[in-house]
């Protein structure tokens, strides 16, 4: 990867493209400092902070801390990201946007890219909105902004910032290095890695004093903690030997994934011979690659927006009391109880055969494999090659999806032998991080081997 990165450095057209997107991710760090006026910061971490694994948590991740701050970019690139995933599914079902897609060209590429940044637009309004009330509930506005423009300027800051990081990372697909929505999320995770050593490294002096004695509930209450703000403390504490777990787990985590992301099932493709004019064509062999990991992150973000929904809406309306039947409902299905955990590894296996069925359509497949005079060896062409290239298809979802379940599930189940919840949504920062690197590199590598062609033919 750095040899790839070094050798696209030297190529002076390359450079200015790498250049161009460093300036674009600075840009972003630098909006993710201004703080937008009209709210208490502390307050709303401090909030965040124990809504880590919720919705909320993953929002506060993706934007790169931002979120739990009130910066201009606290919305960060979600808006886009739900509204791509929106429209995609909408494709599937409504004919006018289905044509687009498929027989627009480049027009009808054009047409959808609008939608969606109005859709764009249309989400961060929602949530800038829903930003806004959960503040006001739980007092994390300034004294004295209650009013309307107070409110007019903290959601149109957010409404704004939203919409400047879709285009930043639109200018950065046009002229920067690979897909410029992905290497903004990407750099929002990325931001927080210093953040997570110092927490782990606090979390180790607190476990040191808390096994010496040194600090319990009772001595951080008489210095100024409520009750809840000394569990909090408590609970972050981090033993030497989990420091080592959290390290070679992670290291582990990251070549599983990149070993699944090449992964790929390849099936044998046939060419008949066929005579055009004088001339043969076809009697070639190929194959029909099929990713492991299809639908990438997409069944994961999903799942755990869904699976989290109760307790993020818990937490909007108040937490119950201890002792109560609602606060037993609560403890059952919080984000680090077993039926979360089953109920989360479910919608991902299921998320993944709905976006796997969305993506690769053996039908459609087929018909261009008969149409080019190709064939499965084996296997006539039609209905016995669509249900074989379907079964595969089904094999091959189920693996993926357990994979994902995996590295989404690990996290957690690491957080709740350690006592420590904020590794909770590490496996899908992970996913994302090194997904988006290896595709980084590999658009550097296509464009270098093109100039390279471009060389020799001239």
């Amino acid at each position: 990867m750095i040899q790839t990165v070094r050798k696209a450095w030297a190529i002076p057209e390359l450079r200015k493209k790498i250049v161009f997107t460093l300036l674009i991710l600075l840009i972003f760090r630098i909006g993710n400092a201004i703080t937008v006026p009209y709210i208490d910061t502390d307050l709303l971490e401090s909030q965040l902070n124990g809504m880590g694994a919720t919705i909320l948590g993953l929002y506060n991740v993706m934007s790169g801390g931002a979120f739990a701050t009130a910066t201009v970019f606290a919305l960060s690139i979600q808006p886009y990201i739900n509204s791509s995933i929106i429209i995609q599914l909408l494709t599937v079902a409504i004919p006018y946007l289905e044509n687009l897609a498929k027989d627009g060209g480049e027009e009808g590429r054009k047409k959808i890219q609008s939608i969606t940044r109005y859709t764009t637009v249309a989400i961060a309004i929602l949530q800038a909105v829903g930003y806004y009330f959960m503040m006001k509930r739980y007092g994390i506005l300034a004294p004295g902004a209650d009013g309307i423009w107070p409110a007019l300027v903290i959601i149109v800051s957010f409404i704004a910032g939203s919409s400047f990081v879709m285009w930043m990372g639109e200018q950065v697909t046009e002229f920067g290095v690979g897909n410029g929505i992905s290497i903004i999320l990407f750099a929002g995770i990325v931001s927080r890695v210093p953040t997570m050593v110092s927490e782990m490294a606090r979390g180790v002096s607190t476990w040191s004093a808390v096994s010496k004695g040194v600090m319990t509930q009772e001595t951080l209450v008489s210095s100024g903690y409520s009750a809840e703000q000394a569990q909090q403390v408590l609970g972050s504490a981090l033993p030497p030997w989990g420091v080592i777990l959290l390290v070679v787990g992670g290291l582990a985590l990251i070549a599983f994934i990149v070993f699944i992301n090449d992964a790929e099932r390849r099936i044998p493709v046939q060419y008949a011979k066929r005579q055009v004019g004088r001339k043969m064509y076809g009697g070639q062999s190929s194959n029909l690659p099929m990713k492991v990991s299809m639908a990438g992150v997409l069944p994961v973000i999903f799942a755990q927006s869904i699976a989290s929904l109760p307790i993020t809406i818990w937490s909007f309306v108040g937490i119950p009391a201890e002792g109560t039947v609602s606060r037993s409902i609560y403890d059952a299905i919080d984000t680090k109880s077993l039926v979360y955990m089953v109920v989360y590894f479910i919608l991902i296996i299921g998320f993944a055969y709905f976006y796997s069925s969305i993506q690769f359509n053996p039908v459609e497949i087929a018909n261009n494999m008969k149409k080019q005079g190709g064939f499965i060896p084996g296997f006539r062409p039609g209905k016995p090659t669509v249900d074989f290239i379907r079964r595969v298809l089904n094999k091959i979802t189920l693996f993926g999806a357990i994979y994902l379940g995996i590295v989404a599930i690990c996290p957690l189940i690491a957080g709740k032998l350690l006592g420590n919840n904020s590794v909770a949504i590490g496996g899908t920062s992970v996913i994302i991080v090194v997904g988006v690197a290896l595709e980084t590199v590999k658009a550097l590598e296509s464009q270098m081997l093109m100039r390279q062609y471009k060389g020799f033919l001239e």
